[in-house]
C-alpha cells in the first residue's frame, strides 16, 4: 500500500466513486457482498487499492499546502520538482496565536500590543527521493492542510 487505508467516514462519502471503482473492476454489488463474507483479505485489498487511488489523485491535484501552529505559519507551494516556503513566526511574549480564526485587525492590535516581532522567512528544496506524492502525504499525516495560495502570495509580496 502506498499510502494508508481510508477509514470507514471517508470511504462513506465516496461510496459512489467505490461502487465506480468496483465495476470497472467487474464486481457487482451481489459480487461485493460474497467477497466481504468469503474473502475478507480480497476485499480488504480492493480498498487498499482504491484508497491508493483517492489518494494519488487528490495529492496529484495539490499546489499549495499550510501548516499552522500558535506562534508559527507556513505555507508550501508544492511544485512539480522542488517544494518552495513562506513563514511567519512571532518571536517573543505575545497573546496572538496564529491558530486563531480572528481578522488580520484583530491580529495586527494584539501583535502591537506586545512585545513580540514578526520573523518571515522562505526555503526552498528538492522533494526527498524525488518522491513529491509520499512526501506531501506525509507533510498532511504531520497536519498539513490544503490551501488556496492567498496566504502563500501574500507573504512572497512581503518579503519583497
Amino acid at each position: 500500500m502506498k499510502y494508508r487505508r481510508l477509514t470507514t467516514e471517508e470511504l462513506a462519502e465516496l461510496e459512489t466513486e467505490f461502487i465506480r471503482f468496483l465495476v470497472s473492476n467487474t464486481v457487482t454489488g451481489d459480487d461485493w457482498e460474497k467477497i466481504k463474507k468469503e474473502d475478507p483479505k480480497k476485499a480488504e485489498g480492493l480498498i487498499e487499492i482504491f484508497s491508493d487511488i483517492v489518494f494519488d489523485k487528490t495529492i496529484s491535484k495539490i499546489e499549495y499546502l499550510e501548516m499552522k501552529t500558535p506562534k508559527d505559519l507556513k505555507i508550501f507551494r508544492c511544485n512539480k520538482d522542488d517544494i518552495e516556503l513562506m513563514g511567519l513566526k512571532i518571536e517573543g511574549e505575545s497573546d496572538l496565536d496564529l491558530t486563531a480564526d480572528i481578522s488580520s485587525e484583530e491580529m495586527m492590535v494584539k501583535l502591537q500590543s506586545s512585545d513580540a516581532k514578526l520573523q518571515l522567512y522562505s526555503a526552498n528544496k528538492k522533494y526527498k527521493n524525488e518522491n513529491r506524492e509520499q512526501e506531501l502525504f506525509q507533510m498532511m499525516q504531520w497536519g498539513s492542510l490544503i490551501s488556496d495560495g492567498k496566504l502563500f502570495h501574500l507573504l512572497r509580496t512581503l518579503k519583497k
